[in-house]
């Protein structure tokens, strides 16, 4: 019976990357070099650092829990930036782990009416399944139930993998409208636990956003008037694909979101709540906190019953650093992607 027991698992963790894909945040706008590299150092302040939580489908058996944080550094000289990415995924009842640590680089051309700009990532993953954690026949009782001890399975003979990985982007601001596209995974490395070569599949994200100013005709600072910013984000990975479609009304320092997320074939799909507010502690000096949650209730393949949906939660710091000397934007007067959200 273990040995039935084992061959199941390998195929079964042979085929994980078949379904599994990445996680993706309902709060994409709070995680910008997660989306795409080509964000890396694109904001007014010197020095931004951002931190993520999801917790996907709460009562559900097993954890489903991902985290991503970042710091990165606006470089005037290349209207881009350098930075660093930390993002950690933990997955089932057997606890199976994902940490990625990655460099982030961008780069821009523009001028007073455009600003196109490109990003790389290179990193480290190391995936790693909890063995401990499994239940194997030959540790079940027909009376007792689950006796513990080991087992005459064995152990995986990869369980502990660790691999590069790449990617790389592109994003364009120009006028009312920012468009990007990313592609992760370029190298598809192998992350099989048994041996037997198993490729991550290629991740193709595409984001596009539109701003409409409100008080157009109105003498007004840009902070003081209020818009409405449709986006589109798209997925996909391998047989895998979703898109992520809604609005933001956006004034002063409160964002209000509504967005419909749709899932696989046979979902599930959900309705998004997001809500941000931005903490100016010193607005001339680009110093501001911003706090971000939002809420997915499933409207299709999960019942909102079983799952108690998805929450996510957001914390931004962005500030300008005292040895800045250079305080005039570069590219000034074009429209730039952090207007967007």
């Amino acid at each position: 019976m273990a040995k039935r027991w084992y061959l199941f698992l390998l195929l079964l963790l042979k085929g994980l990357p078949g379904f599994a894909q990445d996680h993706m945040y309902s709060q994409f706008f709070d995680s910008p070099t997660y989306l795409n590299p080509a964000l890396t150092g694109q904001f007014k302040g010197d020095l931004r650092m951002n931190l993520i939580y999801r917790n996907q489908w709460t009562t559900t058996p097993g954890a489903f829990s991902y985290v991503t944080a970042s710091i990165d550094y606006n470089v005037p000289r290349f209207g881009g930036g350098i930075g660093l990415m930390f993002t950690r995924s933990s997955e089932g009842t057997a606890y199976l782990d994902k940490t990625n640590i990655s460099g982030l680089y961008s780069y821009s051309v523009g001028s007073e009416d455009y600003v196109l700009s490109f990003g790389l990532q290179a990193g480290i993953t190391n995936r790693v399944l909890d063995y401990s954690k499994l239940v194997f026949g030959d540790q079940i009782d027909p009376t007792l139930g689950i006796t513990g001890g080991s087992s005459a399975a064995g152990s995986l003979p990869y369980n502990n993998k660790f691999y590069f990985d790449s990617g790389i982007g592109t994003n364009l601001a120009v006028g009312d409208f920012n468009i990007g596209a990313a592609l992760q995974h370029i190298n598809k490395p192998n992350e099989s636990f048994t041996g037997t070569p198993s490729k991550l599949p290629m991740r193709v994200n595409a984001h596009l956003s539109y701003r409409l100013d409100l008080n157009a005709y109105d003498n007004l600072e840009d902070d003081e008037k209020a818009y409405v910013i449709p986006s589109v984000v798209f997925y996909k990975q391998s047989q895998y694909q979703s898109y992520s479609m809604g609005l933001q009304y956006k004034r002063r320092s409160i964002n209000v979101g509504l967005w419909y997320r749709s899932g696989n074939t046979d979902g599930p799909s959900a309705v998004v709540v997001s809500l941000i507010f931005d903490l100016f502690i010193n607005r001339d000096g680009g110093e501001k906190l911003r706090f971000g949650v939002s809420h997915d209730a499933p409207v299709s393949g999960l019942s909102y019953g079983n799952t108690s949906g998805t929450q996510e939660g957001s914390i931004g710091y962005e500030t300008t650093l005292p040895s800045r000397t250079d305080t005039s934007p570069r590219f000034e007067g074009a429209r730039r992607c952090y207007e967007f959200y």
